[in-house]
């Protein structure tokens, strides 16, 4: 049964368009012809779920499979979950409104480490036990459940599970909490589950027999069917599931991307297709870089497919090529050319996410951006060539210069630069290196006519992540601070720079989380409990520091993670104390390394010892099969104790790093077609061949639309309509489109007006029937007129405005009441209203002066058998500030009738324009 949301998404609040459900490309299945029911959720506030390019992709998938339903939730914010708790209501699922307890199965993308605690959160709303022994041993352990116990096998509750890049490394922290883990690529694998579960269904399988088979499925990982031992490591405990989980691979399909145009503005608002999965450079820091391997390109002609038919299908003015490394998609600049040549009269942009800069050129800049010239993000990761060595980033001094360089003479003036520090094998050489490196960048970036190059920095503190070869170091919390401290000092002489620091904090405890353990549950769940959440927010980061620190002390853990923050996995260090314990010839050394070797035990002893810097002390996630061979990452970390290069091996010779077989496939590099040759830029249409005067309403759901976002609706309604819109001139052109006057959020009407102007004139009737085609139906379209070029914009003819409100008051009032405070109220001259204009000062106004007409509509009794009424208005309503809101109503209502009244619903009539 659906959720009565309507008293809960109101006006009051923030975004309540967050939580509707109709976007478009939005699918609403039939609940009851579906066998399996999905809830897929990406646990961060809507603006970051909704555009999230998995998400989506997964969403679309599951919807086109026959018999299957999917669904989305996203974490709510904070006052709707207030709200919620207080009217003891699930949390819900944003297209059919029906509680997540309703669905068989709810599925959360885990894609940092500290996200866990949204999803606890997320749970507790739902009403659903947060561990999967609660969920098996009650019907409502835990959240807002409490409907008592049972003992059958079945639970009536849904199978939690998670996926993502944190679930797929080591999940282990969250074990406690999913009924399975999906590892790897969800494309193929999801559907698999959905059979299964679909077959499990019909034969009233026990949630016990339905894991099971489930587990079979390659890439299923079901946590309640193996232990950890007293090492940490985890075996089955049972013998019929697999040793070791198989991570999944799937091809990207680029069609299924297409999808979801949220009504808010996202973190990423914008069309975005996956170009190239995986990547082969072989960072040894970088952990998608490990876990999306093989390398697999997708075809240049279904790239170009997909984009030109999503920009007509979403209306987006702006797309973006993703992969974890595009300028290693070699198909790049003539895919990009080919896209900005097929839409070059349509104003649109092209975004890259952080790229490559050695292999940034021409062919790329000039495919970037269009009429407005967008970011451009480089990753250099390290400021001296003998840590890019060591980190494996194939870069040199050389490429770095000439991709920055190639920007600067491109037309950029601002670059971001992303850097880490407290990689292994670093010195305060090293540290230094990152501000000499841009300030050397920034010399070699001068010219005559030229404002310096500016950079924007973002330095992040190393984090070590499991299946990397790195996974046997950390570096202290007290380093971190020490090293941030001399880049600071360091960065006040150079100029033109900002530069943006991470907080120690959370890498440590993201540390401590990754690779943690499956005793880290109870951590983890008491963290949620004592307040911590949205923890890659800023303004959350005090407290949810605290409340990671409390859970872990009140775990006696403390010690443990003691050890993280002393960084003691510094495999480096440890390395360099065997290495002076070795030397044979001891003249050459210095007496600090000699007093060293003094007080070392022997090389057998270090090697003889199990300490976490021991390459042989089983991990928590050994049992995850990622495909890399854990002896070539050992093999990988003492090449970069040595600074030695590992070639790509998309490109270059094999790495034989493990990956490439049956199970995960091989590296898929495509030849690169020719470049298209450039058809020349944007050139803005700014012709004005007809204007059209356009009356629309605003009814349902939309009323929760803010006026920004209806005017963002609006601009991309013309470009899937096709209509032949005027862009104005000047550096950002956009289409001439104005709307009359913004409407209060919550109220609806049937009187809004907008004016448009196009290049080519149109049938009257042709415009409305290509705009209504694309309206979401909220908005129906009234009425159009053709108007005078040279008229006046509607938003300068307003004049005055008709509402109707309903309008109760908070005591019995008859009818004739009503009728006497209308009556008193229209036989007034004046009606004084101390008014705050927008530089703060005060004002009388007459608002009896602004009031042209003014009745009763109608009256009935509301649930508190008091009466509210709907009355009409007409008042003023000028651009220039003399106009008569509807609370102003309530006000000469007060100050007539001496009683307190409330305004329940405002709905516009119509606006009235003048000559």
């Amino acid at each position: 049964m659906a959720v009565a949301v309507e008293k809960l998404i109101t006006s009051d609040i923030l975004k309540p368009a967050r939580y509707l459900g109709n976007e478009r490309l939005a699918v609403h299945k039939p609940w009851n012809t579906a066998a399996i029911r999905w809830v897929l959720t990406y646990p961060e506030v809507y603006e970051v779920g909704a555009s999230n390019l998995g998400h989506i992709i997964l969403y679309n998938i599951l919807n086109a499979q026959p018999r299957q339903l999917c669904d989305r939730a996203y974490l709510p914010g904070q006052d709707l979950a207030a709200k919620l708790r207080e009217t003891n209501t699930p949390l819900f699922a944003v297209e059919s409104k029906r509680s997540l307890t309703e669905f068989d199965i709810l599925g959360f993308s885990l894609s940092y480490e500290l996200g866990a605690t949204n999803i606890l959160e997320m749970l507790d709303l739902a009403g659903i036990p947060l561990t999967w022994r609660e969920r098996q041993g009650s019907r409502g352990a835990g959240g807002q459940g409490g409907r008592g116990e049972f003992t059958d096998t079945q639970s009536q509750f849904p199978l939690i599970f998670a996926g993502g890049q944190t679930a797929t490394s080591n999940p282990e922290p969250y074990a406690d909490f999913f009924d399975f883990i999906a590892l790897g690529d969800g494309e193929e694998l999801l559907p698999e589950i959905g059979l299964v579960l679909e077959e499990g269904k019909q034969a009233l399988l026990s949630r016990e027999h339905l894991l099971l088979d489930l587990a079979q499925i390659p890439g299923v990982y079901v946590p309640q069917f193996y232990d950890m031992a007293e090492d940490g490591s985890v075996h089955p405990r049972r013998s019929d599931v697999p040793k070791r989980i198989l991570r999944r691979v799937a091809t990207p399909i680029p069609a299924y991307s297409i999808g979801l145009v949220p009504y808010v503005e996202t973190v990423h608002d914008r069309l975005t297709i996956e170009i190239r999965r995986g990547c082969t450079r072989g960072c040894r820091f970088c952990q998608p870089g490990m876990l999306t391997r093989p390398a697999r390109d997708v075809k240049p002609d279904k790239v170009v497919e997909a984009i030109e038919q999503g920009m007509r299908a979403t209306g987006y003015n702006e797309f973006s090529l993703l992969s974890l490394s595009c300028s290693d998609y070699l198909s790049l600049p003539a895919v990009g050319m080919e896209i900005k040549n097929r839409l070059k009269n349509e104003n649109i942009s092209l975004t890259l996410p952080s790229q490559r800069v050695d292999r940034f050129d021409e062919n790329i800049a000039n495919i970037l951006g269009g009429t407005r010239q967008g970011g451009l993000t480089f990753a250099p990761e390290a400021g001296t060539q003998r840590m890019r060595d060591i980190v494996n980033k194939g870069l040199t001094n050389e490429e770095l210069l000439r991709g920055v360089k190639t920007a600067w003479e491109q037309g950029w003036d601002k670059i971001k630069l992303y850097f880490m520090i407290g990689l292994p094998g670093e010195t305060d050489a090293d540290v230094l290196g990152i501000a000499e490196t841009v300030s050397w960048l920034q010399q070699e970036c001068r010219g005559k006519g030229r404002k310096p190059l500016n950079f924007n920095l973002t330095i992040s503190n190393f984090t070590p992540k499991p299946h990397t070869p790195f996974q046997w170091h950390s570096v202290s919390t007290a380093e971190f601070k020490r090293k941030q401290n001399l880049l600071r000092q360091e960065f006040r002489r150079i100029k033109g720079v900002k530069v943006n620091f991470t907080d120690v904090r959370i890498s440590a405890m993201e540390d401590f989380v990754g690779r943690g353990d499956r005793s880290l549950g109870k951590v983890v769940r008491r963290a949620w409990e004592l307040g911590a959440g949205m923890d890659s927010w800023y303004e959350n980061l005090d407290q949810a520091f605290s409340a990671w620190g409390s859970a872990i002390a009140q775990a006696d853990l403390d010690w443990k993670y003691r050890q993280i923050e002393n960084g003691e996995w510094n495999l480096f260090h440890i390395q360099e104390q065997k290495r002076l314990a070795d030397a044979e010839n001891t003249q050459f050394l210095t007496p600090v390394q000699t007093r060293l070797i003094a007080s070392l035990p022997s090389t057998d002893a270090i090697n003889r010892v199990s300490t976490p810097h021991s390459f042989d002390i089983p991990l928590p996630w050994d049992h995850i099969d990622t495909g890399i061979d854990k002896k070539w990452l050992k093999e990988d970390l003492q090449r970069a104790l040595e600074a030695a290069i590992v070639p790509d091996c998309s490109f270059e010779g094999c790495s034989h790093c493990g990956v490439c077989g049956t199970d995960f496939g091989h590296n898929v590099v495509i030849e690169p077609p020719c470049i298209p040759k450039f058809a020349g830029e944007f050139v803005p249409n700014t012709t004005k061949a007809q204007r059209l005067r356009v009356w629309f309403g605003k009814q349902g759901n939309m009323a929760l639309m803010s006026h920004l976002d209806l005017i963002r609706l609006f601009d991309r309604v013309v470009r899937r309509a096709g209509l032949p819109i005027a862009f104005t001139g000047g550096f950002h052109p956009m289409p001439r489109i104005s709307l009359a006057t913004a409407l209060a959020l919550g109220a609806t009407s049937s009187g809004e007006i907008a004016d448009f102007e196009l290049t080519v004139p149109m049938a009257v009737d042709t415009f409305r029937e290509q705009l209504a085609r694309e309206m979401p139906t909220d908005i129906p379209i009234y009425n159009v007129e053709q108007i005078d070029l040279k008229a006046k914009a509607a938003t300068q003819l307003l004049e005055s405005a008709e509402y109707l409100i309903n309008v109760a008051v908070l005591k019995e009032a008859t009818p004739i009441q009503w009728q006497d405070w209308i009556d008193t109220i229209k036989a007034k001259e004046e009606l004084w209203y101390d008014q705050t204009t927008k530089s703060g000062k005060s004002q009388l106004i007459n608002l009896r002066d602004r009031l042209f007409e003014l009745e009763l509509v109608e009256t009935h009794k509301s649930i508190a058998e008091s009466i509210s009424s709907v009355i009409r208005y007409l008042g003023s309503y000028r651009q220039d500030g003399l106009l008569l809101r509807p609370e102003q109503i309530l006000y000469m209502l007060e100050a007539v009738a001496s009683v307190e009244f409330q305004l329940l619903h405002i709905h516009r009539n119509r606006l009235i324009l003048g000559v």
